[in-house]
C-alpha cells in the first residue's frame, strides 16, 4: 500500500496535538477526525488491520482534507501528513473503494484534458478553468504584457493532472500530464507562465516526479511580472493572503511579497497569525466539487477574520481563492495580476 511509505508519519502524528489549531477543515467542522492526529490514528488502524480502508467514514474523512500544507510547514519535524493523505487516496482508488462521486469527478477531469493554443511568442501563458472563470485575471495579464511589449502564446484548457493526482488517480494524472507536456514542447515556448498556483506546483514538482522534463522555464505570474520591472506604483494598504501551493508546497516562494514591495503596496497582517491557511481549500484543488459546503465554511472563516470586511483590500495569488471568496463572502478580492494592472 502507498501509506506504507509513510509509516514514520503515522507513528509520529497519531499522538501529536501540536498542529491541531491549524487544521482548516477541523476549524470549521469542529471535529477531531478532521485533524492530522486522528487521520494518522485511523490510518495506523489500517496498517495493523484493525480498521478497513473501505470504511465509508474513513473514506469521507480522507477526502474532506483541505490539503493546505500548513500543518506540515509548521511542524517542528515537518512530517508529511499531506503525502500520507494523498497516499491513502491512491490506496482507496487502487483498492476499488472510491465513492461514486469521486469516480465521476475523475472521469470528468480526464475528459477536460485537452487544450487549445493561440498567439505567438516565446512566452506561453496557461489559462486553466479557475483562471478562466476568475473575472479579469486574463485581461489583467494581457494589459501587463501589452505594457511590457511582450507577445505571448496562450494555452487554454482543463486538467493537466493535478486534480486527478489529488483524487488518487495516479495513472490518469500521469497520462494527462504527459499529454500537456507534449503540447507545451510543441509550442517551442521558452517560458511557461501560470496564474494558478496549483498548476505551478504541478509543473514544478509533479511533472519532474513523473520523469517529465520541460525545456521551458516555469514561472508563476508574480515571478514573471516582477521580472518585467515595470515602472508602476500601487501604494494602497492591502492584506495579502498566502497561497497554499506557493508557500507550503514551494518553500515560501518570495515573488508575491517581492512584487508587492516593488509596487509600493502596504501589506498588513491578516487575521491573528501568519500560520493559518486562508485559501478556502486551494490545496485540495477540487474540494468545491467534493463538498461545496466545506468551501463555504472555509470562506466564511476567512471573512470573520477581516478587520473591516466592507473596505479591506484583499489580495491573492490564486484565482481559485478569488473565486471562492467572491462566491461565499462580500470581501473585496483581487489577484496580484489585477492589482498590478490597475496601476498601469
Amino acid at each position: 500500500m502507498h501509506i506504507d511509505n509513510y509509516i514514520n508519519v503515522i507513528l509520529n502524528c497519531r499522538f501529536c496535538f501540536m498542529c491541531r489549531h491549524l487544521s482548516g477543515i477541523g476549524n470549521v467542522t469542529f471535529t477531531e477526525a478532521d485533524t492530522p492526529r486522528v487521520r494518522a490514528s485511523m490510518l495506523y488502524g489500517v496498517t495493523t488491520g484493525t480498521i478497513q480502508l473501505n470504511n465509508p467514514d474513513i473514506i469521507s474523512c480522507i477526502y474532506r482534507h483541505d490539503l493546505s500544507g500548513v500543518c506540515r510547514r509548521n511542524c517542528v519535524q515537518h512530517f508529511d501528513e499531506i503525502g500520507l493523505n494523498l497516499a491513502a487516496r491512491a490506496d482507496i482508488v487502487e483498492g476499488g473503494y472510491a465513492p461514486e462521486n469521486i469516480k465521476a469527478l475523475a472521469d470528468s477531469l480526464m475528459q477536460t484534458a485537452q487544450w487549445t493554443v493561440s498567439g505567438t511568442g516565446e512566452v506561453l501563458y496557461f489559462v486553466d478553468p479557475y483562471t478562466q472563470e476568475a473575472a479579469n485575471v486574463t485581461a489583467a495579464f494581457a494589459k501587463i504584457m501589452q505594457k511590457a511589449k511582450v507577445s505571448y502564446q496562450t494555452v487554454s484548457g482543463g486538467c493537466i493532472g493535478k486534480g486527478l493526482k489529488i483524487l488518487g488517480y495516479l495513472d490518469k494524472a500521469a497520462a494527462a500530464a504527459k499529454q500537456f507536456a507534449a503540447l507545451v514542447e510543441k509550442t517551442g515556448a521558452k517560458t511557461v507562465v501560470v496564474s494558478n498556483p496549483a498548476a505551478y506546483d504541478a509543473l514544478v514538482n509533479d511533472f519532474p516526479a513523473l520523469g517529465i522534463k520541460l525545456a521551458a522555464k516555469i514561472m508563476h505570474t508574480s515571478e514573471y511580472i516582477l521580472s518585467l520591472a515595470l515602472p508602476c506604483k500601487n501604494q494602497q494598504e492591502v492584506y495579502y493572503l498566502e497561497s497554499d501551493f506557493l508557500r507550503n508546497y514551494n518553500d515560501d516562494l518570495s515573488a508575491p511579497h517581492s512584487l508587492l514591495q516593488a509596487v509600493g503596496a502596504k501589506n498588513r497582517l491578516f487575521g491573528t497569525n501568519d500560520e493559518e491557511s486562508y485559501t478556502c481549500g486551494e490545496g485540495a484543488v477540487v474540494l468545491p466539487r467534493i463538498d461545496a459546503s466545506l468551501v463555504e465554511k472555509l470562506a466564511q472563516y476567512v471573512e470573520a477574520r477581516a478587520d473591516a470586511p466592507a473596505t479591506d483590500r484583499i489580495l491573492v495569488a490564486s484565482p481559485y481563492t478569488k473565486l471562492m471568496l467572491g462566491k461565499y463572502t462580500s470581501l473585496n478580492v483581487q489577484t496580484l495580476e489585477e492589482f498590478v494592472a490597475e496601476a498601469l
